[in-house]
């Protein structure tokens, strides 16, 4: 994810693969690993020290690198912070793991819905009579995880260049996600939020910020907060709340949502977004995977595009003078192996060496 974000920003951003697929993560066609776009990929051994020896030269031509092994994976190759720096003292090394470089749990394995329970998001996500559920992996790896890696490496080439010195950049997911969890930890100590799931403000609890079912066994989105989009609310449904006390009194609300329910429950999703859409009820329909690239709002800013026959989100956020852009699809591991060396400067015979002796692929 940080990586894709840094190429759609115009970076030159080259993959490191191993040289044979060792089957992690998803199977997919390269066209659709929409995550990898924008890079292209070498194929390299790192158990040699002939590959070790040619990152490290590539290293020396670069402004940051980024790896996201479990902690003292690459110090044990040799391309470790230290290594990397006795090579380019200008780097930014920037490392992510869901747990962390140090404590308990830093060489275990883990997954998104495990970093988020740890650092209370996953406990404040859902209803109050059920588990939680996973948010797919939206917060974790790719809010905790890439985009706070991203601004990390970008803080840290902000900072090599006034003072010529690289650092690390630790971005554990745990820790992002944490951070994204201030505020609630916030309303939490005033006591605004309480530990008990699906009763507060923001998780379902409160009648006007949830997501309800229509006739047709669709979904609409309401989050009318403030009073007077609270108002706007009542005015345009038709929901009855005389004195609008419902909106601050806690208690009531269990009893709201039920009417609130049955009555989005009389109409369409299209007739309550004819109704609602384009006013300050804080209104938008819940939409698919197929609708919202669809949706009038999406296709006016191109929120969505399609290369090579495949949609898939537009890069974010936008640049007014130096607009970002999919500089091209995903390649294959190691599809790029020999122009990528050519280009950095490697001479012809040395590529055809390190391939005669499997360094390369």
């Amino acid at each position: 994810m940080c990586a894709m974000m840094l190429a759609d920003m115009g970076a030159e951003v080259i993959r490191v693969d191993r040289l044979v697929d060792a089957g992690l993560g998803i199977a997919m066609d390269p066209k659709y690993r929409l995550l990898d776009r924008g890079r292209r990929s070498i194929a390299v051994d790192l158990k040699s020290p002939a590959g070790v020896e040619l990152v490290m030269q590539l290293v020396e031509q670069s402004d940051a690198l980024i790896e996201g092994f479990r902690a003292g994976v690459t110090e044990r190759l040799g391309l470790g912070p230290e290594d990397c720096f006795a090579r380019n003292r200008k780097l930014v090394y920037g490392r992510i793991t869901g747990w962390g470089q140090d404590g308990p749990l830093a060489k275990v394995a883990g997954h998104d819905i495990n970093y988020i329970s740890l650092a209370g998001a996953a406990h404040a996500i859902g209803p109050a009579d059920a588990p939680p559920p996973p948010p797919l992996n939206l917060v974790g790896d790719f809010g905790g995880g890439g985009a706070y890696l991203a601004i990390g490496v970008l803080a840290g080439l902000l900072e090599a260049q006034k003072s010529g010195e690289g650092q690390v950049v630790d971005a554990a997911m745990v820790d992002g996600v944490a951070s994204l969890m201030t505020a609630v930890y916030g309303m939490y100590a005033s006591g605004i939020v309480t530990n008990d799931r699906g009763t507060n403000i923001l998780d379902g609890g409160a009648h006007f910020y949830d997501a309800y079912e229509t006739s047709d066994g669709r979904y609409i989105s309401i989050a009318s907060i403030e009073s007077k989009f609270y108002a706007e609310l009542l005015e345009l449904t038709g929901f009855e709340d005389p004195d609008h006390n419902g909106h601050r009194d806690k208690s009531a609300w269990p009893d709201l949502g039920v009417k609130m329910a049955s009555l989005i429950k009389t109409k369409t999703r299209d007739e309550w977004c004819a109704i609602l859409e384009g006013s300050d009820v804080c209104f938008a329909p819940v939409l698919d995977l197929e609708e919202a690239p669809r949706h009038p709002h999406n296709v006016a800013r191109e929120t969505f595009v399609e290369m090579n026959g495949v949609t898939q989100p537009a890069p974010a956020p936008r640049f007014s003078r130096t607009p970002s852009k999919i500089q091209k699809g995903a390649s294959a591991p190691g599809a790029d192996t020999d122009a990528v060396l050519a280009d950095w400067g490697f001479a012809d015979d040395q590529i055809a060496s390190w391939k005669n002796d499997g360094v390369i692929a």
